[in-house]
């Protein structure tokens, strides 16, 4: 008899939670100090444990702050994968950086992720000078799972008419989870998402089938777009998400939001961890340049 989707969600992530958080020796940035704190945040779906990664002296002035979220396909919970991209966009963008380790399936489904990932921003939003940072400045960004919760915090902040992110950074997103993963199609033979890891992923986060068409599951489905903040949109050529994440960025641009899409050749999903190292260089340094323009007003 077969596991369950739970039952293989809890084995991947003691097979593969480890593994997440390796990333390649030359894309740790290991001339950049680390200068980190812990914090808490109470949300609707319970606290949240968040790092937050410091800049280089800002002169005296409250510094702008970017709401990171890590990837692991909503069921690998291992925010420290992307320590590297936090340090160096606090150093080389000059604002503070908040890396939320926010719950994940199958132990807490959709919708609690989404509500922890929003009611974080919210706070960040809201509770900047007592914490040494500018909420007015925000911006909010990930990679694969924390790219969709990126998509989920802005659509919720538009609909709410809270805060207004100055940018939003969509890396390589899950951003239809409807769809079957078999149709979702790579030029290269063996790409590192495989149908069965996807759909392990999306039964686990999203049991109930008739959720995942809902705009927070699968952002990508969604017809109303307009007023959603500017995005950065970096899709990876090799991955089975390029043409979702290519799609979005393309309905975005039609709904008027200023967008600047990048499909980065060569590489499949998870490249700025595991490279290959120019490439993963080049995107996390495009992040860092297009945060620094967007929060600099």
């Amino acid at each position: 008899m077969p596991f369950s989707p739970g039952v293989q969600a809890r084995g991947i992530q003691l097979l593969l939670g480890g593994m997440m958080a390796r990333v390649h020796k030359d894309l740790r940035f290991t001339d950049i100090p680390k200068r980190t704190e812990s914090l808490q945040v109470e949300t609707g779906a319970g606290p949240v444990t968040c790092t937050v990664y410091r800049p280089p002296s800002t002169a005296g002035t409250l510094a702008p702050v970017y709401v990171n979220f890590h990837g692991g396909g909503f069921v690998v919970a291992r925010p420290e994968q992307d320590d590297h991209i936090c340090r160096y966009i606090a150093a080389t963008a000059g604002c503070v950086v908040i890396n939320v380790d926010y719950a994940v399936a199958p132990q807490r489904r959709f919708p609690v992720p989404v509500t922890q990932a929003y009611d974080v921003t919210a706070w960040v939003a809201e509770n900047g000078p007592a914490n040494g940072w500018d909420g007015s400045r925000l911006a909010v960004g990930g990679h694969s799972a924390g790219a969709s919760l990126t998509a989920a915090v802005c659509r919720t902040a538009r609909d709410r008419g809270t805060f207004t992110p100055r940018l939003q950074i969509i890396d390589s997103a899950p951003l239809d989870q409807l769809g079957d993963p078999a149709t979702k199609q790579s030029p290269i033979a063996k790409p590192l998402l495989t149908p069965h890891l996807m759909r392990v992923f999306t039964a686990a986060y999203v049991p109930d089938s008739v959720d995942r068409a809902h705009p927070l599951v699968s952002p990508g489905l969604a017809e109303d777009l307009a007023g959603l903040p500017p995005a950065l949109v970096i899709t990876a050529e090799n991955d089975r998400l390029r043409d979702e994440g290519d799609a979005y960025a393309k309905a975005l641009d039609a709904a008027g939001v200023p967008v600047t899409h990048r499909v980065f050749e060569g590489v499949d999903h998870y490249f700025t961890h595991t490279g290959p190292v120019p490439a993963g260089k080049e995107a996390i340094e495009l992040m860092a340049a297009t945060l620094r323009t967007a929060l600099s007003t």
